[in-house]
């Protein structure tokens, strides 16, 4: 008769007549180790997924057959596990900084509620129970006496409610009349151990501005394509503001308006224009034209006619005698020489030199 397990603790049932001469190494195994691991075991189980199944074999040892089962994880978030779909009580040490349930399975190894789990908190040690369909768990209300502090009790029996000391009986509380509290003039000191939401950029309250916060609030003034200008600092402002992608932009230029209505300024980081001004030698002509109009000249006097000319040799006076006219038609030619040479020379608007950055990530 071929062997058979137990539904609990899966322990080998040797058939009639079987296993002759070798029992003992069947009974050593089931007594020395796996009932042994079901009362005193300890296992750990490094949790890999979200939802993972306990080892459950038949007649060897596995991970949902030990008492106390310590997890660990490598996953950052909560997660689930689950044991076998019978009867059994457990120990579960929570070593993980994240929530973990335990749920029955439906069938051996798979990952399917079968009915309520029991979240066991990060750093917790919490004793569970199963009927084989439903987790249930042991918590202080199940016992009687002083339940310590690090088992989320007071410690103590009884109180007087002063300090920090749970009162035995709960008061009824009643809501204050809170008044603003008059505060002195602040001394330094240092702030410890203390914690702030981060707040979405351009919330406006009272709440302290985390370093999170504040580096939002900067990168919003400085969106890719930004210009970033400083006098003396040559330091890339990537190391400066602690973001962003940043290069040397404009180097030896000055920035302009952009003019939508000018060809030279209708397109961003359009260049032009230059450092210098040509000035090329050249020569003024001028012409000048002076007119000298005809004239004549007259004058009065007495002229003597030689005897034996023709008419004899009678004087006659007040003769008046006119030279011939003549115009000279004078021209003046007038050329200034060349002046100046051509060279370069520089041509520049008042200025003064800065560290211009852009960001372009």
């Amino acid at each position: 008769m071929a062997s058979t397990y137990s539904p609990s603790l899966r322990i080998e049932l040797i058939g009639a007549g079987d296993q002759a001469g070798t029992w003992n190494t069947t009974t050593n195994s089931n007594l020395g180790t796996l009932i042994e691991s079901a009362i005193a075991g300890y296992v750990a189980v490094s949790v890999t997924s979200a939802n993972q199944a306990f080892t459950a074999l038949d007649g060897a040892a596995d991970q949902a057959r030990n008492a106390v089962i310590a997890l660990t994880t490598t996953t950052v978030a909560n997660f689930n596990v689950y044991a076998p779909p019978q009867e059994k009580t457990y120990i579960i040490y929570n070593t993980t900084a994240f929530t973990a349930t335990i749920f029955n399975s439906t069938v051996i190894g798979n990952t399917t509620a079968a009915g309520a789990g029991i979240p066991v908190a990060a750093l917790s040690k919490v004793v569970v129970f199963s009927d084989g369909t439903n987790f249930r768990s042991i918590d202080a209300t199940s016992f009687s006496g002083v339940l310590p502090v690090a088992n989320g009790g007071t410690g103590v029996a009884t109180s007087t409610g002063t300090g920090n000391t749970v009162l035995s009986t709960s008061p009824t509380l009643t809501t204050p009349t809170m008044t603003a509290p008059v505060l002195g003039t602040p001394t330094s000191g240092t702030l410890d151990n203390c914690t702030s939401n981060t707040e979405t950029f351009g919330t406006s309250n009272t709440q302290l501005a985390t370093t999170a916060f504040v580096q939002a609030a900067l990168q919003a003034l400085h969106p890719v394509g930004s210009i970033y200008i400083n006098a003396t600092n040559a330091t890339n402002p990537g190391t400066l503001l602690g973001f962003g992608t940043w290069t040397a932009f404009g180097a030896g230029r000055v920035p302009v308006g952009f003019d939508a209505g000018n060809v030279l300024f209708d397109t961003a980081e359009e260049t032009g224009g230059s450092a210098d001004a040509t000035l090329p030698s050249h020569t003024h002509t001028a012409t000048s034209v002076v007119t000298d109009p005809s004239h004549a000249h007259t004058f009065l006097g007495s002229v003597y006619i030689h005897p034996g000319s023709t008419g004899g040799g009678s004087a006659q006076a007040g003769t008046t005698l006119t030279t011939n006219t003549a115009v000279t038609g004078i021209t003046v030619a007038t050329t200034n020489s060349t002046e100046g040479a051509s060279a370069t020379n520089a041509n520049y608007q008042p200025f003064i030199t800065v560290y211009m950055w852009k960001r372009t990530v």
